[in-house]
């Protein structure tokens, strides 16, 4: 019996080796090795190109963080992923409580909305260059019709942000408003109707009921579009190149500027790593202290 026990255990434990180490394998090679040499290339003075290299230790490092530009990089980062995550998550849930009723043309509404999040962003970045041109813009035509005039979104670093960020919540917050789409349509529609019948109105039914109920999808999303956010390069390389006058270099921009505009592939790996502590310490945060808020059940 013990023996028969044993056979049937050890042909699950070696389905469970079968089916896992192919893919702990690929995670290795293709996750873990790159990191660990990361973390070597960051402690390098190596041009890019260079057959040679100088191990530095971790000046790189105290470079990065006596740097005086450091600092508006983190600020801008912090405000881009601030608004594209408050911006793509209200503005998402809002769309998803319209596209939740039922009248005709959901649809295709829907469709319409999920479509941008699956465009390419060097397209969508090529098509909202063209609307916010000063000249020949969509946008400015616009304003001229109102008698008005747009503000320089090319030149003025400020105003350069602000389009970026109005462009990648457009762009993305389709994702949000399916996934919260899914959400509300797991309420149960006997609860709603119970505290309707007690007297409680929209409102009141939304924020005590609706809500709460949508926090494990609240949850999800911010941890996904906040990581997201923070990676976010495409839309940046094609409408601003982080300008102008660094107005909208992100940590994941100053990665790629500083390999393969600068030239310093030893930085740009250690902005990459530093880049990687700060996604970790705020998925871990998140995983940490917001789950406790939220009610599965």
């Amino acid at each position: 019996m013990r023996r028969r026990f044993g056979r049937k255990h050890a042909r699950e434990y070696l389905t469970f080796v079968a089916f896992v180490l192919p893919n702990i394998a690929l995670i290795a090679v293709f996750i873990y090795r790159p990191l660990i040499s990361n973390i070597y290339y960051s402690m390098l003075d190596w041009r890019l190109g260079s057959a040679t290299a100088k191990i530095v230790g971790l000046a790189n490092y105290v470079n990065w963080f006596t740097d005086p530009g450091s600092l508006e990089v983190i600020r801008i980062t912090v405000i881009f992923t601030i608004a594209t995550v408050g911006g793509s998550m209200v503005i998402g849930l809002a769309l998803a409580l319209a596209l939740n009723q039922r009248i005709p043309g959901t649809a295709f509404a829907r469709s319409a909305v999920f479509a941008p999040y699956v465009l390419s962003g060097v397209g969508v970045g090529m098509v909202w260059l063209f609307i916010f041109d000063p000249t020949y813009g969509a946008l400015s035509g616009i304003l001229r019709l109102l008698g008005t005039s747009g503000p320089d979104w090319y030149l003025d670093r400020n105003w350069a942000l602000v389009m970026l960020i109005i462009v990648y919540v457009w762009k993305n917050l389709g994702y949000a408003a399916v996934i919260y789409l899914a959400g509300l349509q797991s309420v149960p529609n006997d609860l709603l109707e119970a505290a309707q019948i007690d007297g409680a109105g929209g409102s009141k039914r939304f924020f005590k009921i609706v809500l709460p109920l949508l926090s494990p999808t609240t949850f999800f999303l911010l941890v996904t579009i906040v990581l997201n956010s923070l990676q976010s390069f495409d839309l940046i390389r094609i409408m601003t190149k982080g300008g102008p006058l660094d107005g909208t270099k992100t940590l994941i921009y100053q990665v790629y500027e500083e390999a393969f505009v600068n030239g310093r592939a030893g930085y740009s790996s250690t902005v990459a790593i530093i880049l990687f502590v700060v996604l970790l310490l705020l998925t871990v945060g998140q995983m940490r202290y917001l789950e406790r808020r939220v009610h599965y059940s």
